[in-house]
């Protein structure tokens, strides 16, 4: 069964004058400090976005936000690293006790790869991507885990944040040995939504979405998200040059459908850690060839009369290897779409930007979800959140810093008044 075929069923998240969604961080107390700064490239002292920040020998751990920011919050008491990784740079280590509490900037520096045309283009993808998956019992976990994870949800009508939705969740996960979801749930700790009251920016639709992002779409768990072994004839795959992530040599295989289903299908890349031939990493769109099979594929619910119009439907899902084992870490999921009442002359482009990040892991839980705490597949998020919002809400909590624009955005929202209501 195919991701796209069944992922409406899976999850869904109501959008009325945005998404809904939440973040999280690690809960710490008043014996932890915030470490703040900003990561910039160092030819350029550009900011840069989505980086990898891990307190080495711990499962603490963010990302920094679009602008390079970043706040990682850590025991007192830790001692030892901060790795500071991400996609084409090199990977930099810095003593905990030389980071200051603000003020922190660190440089990375662009990584070239290079190496033969043979090494490079002389493996079958093919075989690759098959050996990758018959090693997931072997390079993922075998255990159950309780993630510790950070999500918000941004929506904005043409360039203006009409939403901010963000929330604090657990997720259970269950061992790899099996790639399936059965099992796997979602816990909402706490959370809060800032939307715009604005009636021309409302739009009662329901689309796919919400905090079950993080257990549907992790393709190394769920075979349904991108393709099983016996589905790998369906798809063209084609080797790329190869990247480093984590100072690691990935193979970087580009794949896309090569037989038309009734549903919509992905196109992307994978990136495959050369010694370990474990998944690290994957950019992947909804093949936007077939605009009625794309709305199928997201799109729930909408009102009579209204047209939805997806434009671009983008994930990015990322995993962390730690002692020899590999975590998921980070999933991103941007969509972009139009929606217009029928005889209007214009209609309103739409993009929703949802984040989260892993900031704590606890292996070998007893923890265990209930049925009746977890995050149901036909709940809306935004019912489920308090509509509260200041500056020290996440005080301890690891989260993913938001940036200016989002700060700026969210002081006009609370301007606009404290009430939001649903329609």
């Amino acid at each position: 069964m195919n991701y796209i075929k069944s992922i409406i069923i899976i999850f869904i998240c109501c959008l009325t004058v945005g998404l809904d969604n939440i973040v999280y961080g690690a809960n710490l107390n008043d014996t932890n400090v915030a470490i703040n700064g900003k990561i910039v490239d160092a030819r350029n002292n550009k900011g840069i976005g989505s980086v990898d920040i891990t307190l080495m020998g711990s499962n603490i751990g963010t990302i920094s936000n679009s602008d390079g920011c970043f706040s990682l919050t850590c025991p007192v008491v830790s001692v030892g690293k901060v790795s500071f990784s991400i996609k084409g740079y090199s990977t930099v280590t810095v003593p905990l006790d030389s980071l200051r509490k603000g003020g922190n900037i660190i440089r990375l520096d662009r990584q070239a790869v290079e190496l033969s045309e043979v090494v490079v283009y002389g493996e079958d993808p093919v075989k690759i991507v098959e050996e990758a998956i018959k090693k997931i019992p072997a390079n993922y976990s075998l255990s159950n885990d309780l993630l510790s994870v950070f999500y918000r949800e941004t929506i904005k009508k043409g360039r203006r944040f009409v939403g901010v939705s963000e929330a604090a969740i657990d997720v259970y996960k269950t061992p790899y040995n099996k790639r399936e979801i059965t099992g796997d749930r979602v816990q909402i700790e706490r959370g809060r939504r800032l939307v715009s009251q604005k009636s021309n920016d409302t739009i009662a639709v329901k689309i796919v979405g919400g905090p079950n992002l993080a257990v549907c779409v992790d393709f190394v768990k769920n075979a349904d998200v991108l393709f099983s072994e016996n589905e790998l004839s369906d798809y063209e795959f084609k080797m790329k040059n190869p990247e480093l992530i984590d100072d690691r040599l990935q193979y970087v295989i580009d794949f896309r459908p090569k037989v038309q289903r009734e549903y919509a299908q992905f196109r992307g890349s994978l990136y495959i850690d050369r010694e370990l031939l474990a998944f690290t990493r994957a950019e992947f769109e909804i093949d936007p060839s077939d605009k009625a099979k794309m709305t199928a594929a997201v799109l729930h619910k909408k009102p009579r009369g209204l047209r939805f119009n997806p434009q671009k439907i983008d994930f990015v899902v990322s995993y962390k290897q730690v002692n020899g084992k590999t975590y998921l870490n980070y999933i991103q999921n941007v969509m972009r779409f139009k929606c217009d009442m029928k005889r209007r002359l214009f209609s309103s482009a739409y993009t929703a930007y949802t984040e989260m990040v892993v900031v704590n892991r606890e292996e070998g839980t007893e923890t265990r979800i209930t049925r009746k705490d977890a995050f149901q597949p036909r709940q809306i998020f935004y019912d489920l959140v308090d509509q509260y919002w200041d500056e020290d809400y996440w005080s301890d909590y690891n989260i993913i810093e938001p940036t200016e624009s989002l700060e700026h955005a969210v002081e006009k929202l609370k301007k606009n008044g404290k009430t939001i209501s649903m329609q």
